[in-house]
């Protein structure tokens, strides 16, 4: 007797996850992998500069009003009982304190200590965030925050608009944003702002790396390692800040232009001004 196996199909694969659009959180987007896979139709890529190009312009418009930032970088991981996420607080408390605008991220970690430290005294903070399929929402320290498809254009924002970079404990992006900065000093792309290092144990493996490496071989040259300052205390971080801003650039800034309500435009409250006077306390003694 021939015995016939009754034959089931195969279970359907599951539906893809419904879109998430909330803060920083989407699914996968097709495009960013196209943009990445070469030539596309003519058509194609002219309607990706189209988006790149709008963009950027949103950016612009949204950030020609912040007044003059500084950027603070840093992990997402860190809660807010760890000893780095004091320090990024009291870092963003002491540079609202002088005047600057906080920029991060705008998530978790790092970013949120910096933001909040920011608030504490009232002071003006903003989140520059890239949409990803695992971020999290934003936090709650953020004056208000703008969202990028593209990592190069955020980029863009997180550094036009700074007069300083910090950088505290992070990972890949936090690695990524800080030596984009430093090849920008270094190839003249950008003027000389600080570039601060916040955590001296963290960072030192790094700095060996960087002098019996990358100086040893002749990569880099001992300006380019002498010119990222590492401390471990905020307000040495904030006193270099300060001594750049007055001496070497003689730093004083006011608004070029004012918001014009026919043009949609907003700008933060309270148009920001330096504290040249808190500044030059906070600089180092000579």
């Amino acid at each position: 007797m021939t015995t016939v196996t009754e034959s089931r199909p195969s279970a359907a694969p599951p539906p893809p996850p419904a879109p998430n659009h909330r803060w920083g959180k989407r699914a996968g987007d097709v495009d960013e992998q196209l943009f990445l896979e070469g030539p596309r139709s003519r058509l194609g890529e002219f309607a990706r500069l189209f988006r790149i190009s709008r963009e950027l312009f949103r950016g612009f418009r949204r950030f020609h009003f912040v007044g003059p930032c500084v950027t603070v970088f840093g992990s997402a991981r860190f809660k807010d009982d760890h000893p780095y996420y004091t320090l990024g607080r009291e870092m963003g408390r002491l540079l609202a304190q002088t005047g600057f605008t906080v920029l991060t991220g705008g998530g978790p970690g790092i970013m949120e200590a910096a933001n909040r430290g920011a608030k504490d005294i009232g002071g003006r903070s903003i989140g520059c965030n890239i949409t990803l399929p695992m971020e999290q929402k934003p936090n709650p320290y953020v004056d208000w925050f703008m969202e990028f498809q593209y990592f190069f254009v955020r980029k863009v924002m997180l550094a036009k608009y700074s007069y300083a970079f910090v950088a505290l404990p992070g990972g890949f992006g936090t690695l990524d944003e800080m030596f984009e900065i430093a090849t920008l000093v270094q190839t003249g792309k950008m003027r000389n702002f600080p570039l601060i290092m916040i955590g001296r144990d963290f960072w030192e493996p790094l700095r060996a790396f960087m002098r019996d490496r990358l100086i040893a071989q002749g990569t880099i040259d001992q300006k380019d390692y002498d010119r990222i300052i590492v401390t471990d205390k905020p307000e040495e971080a904030m006193a270099h800040i300060a001594d750049a801003a007055v001496k070497e650039f003689g730093f004083q800034w006011r608004p070029k232009t004012r918001p014009r309500w026919v043009l949609g435009e907003k700008g933060l409250p309270q148009q920001p001004v330096l504290d040249l006077a808190r500044m030059r306390e906070r600089m180092p003694a000579d």
